[in-house]
């Protein structure tokens, strides 16, 4: 039972942790380009 009282905390804490890493992605424009990256690979100039 002690060891819950350590636990929820911190997964409640890696949690938020994800959420704002992935809302900083979001918000970052990580996510806006998605297409240009596979279309580089299959255009080459050589």
């Amino acid at each position: 039972m002690e060891t819950l009282y350590l636990l929820i905390p911190l997964s409640l804490l890696l949690a938020f942790a994800i959420v704002a890493v992935l809302w900083w992605a979001v918000h970052d424009g990580q996510y806006e380009d998605l297409d240009s990256a596979a279309h580089s690979v299959l255009m080459d100039d050589d």
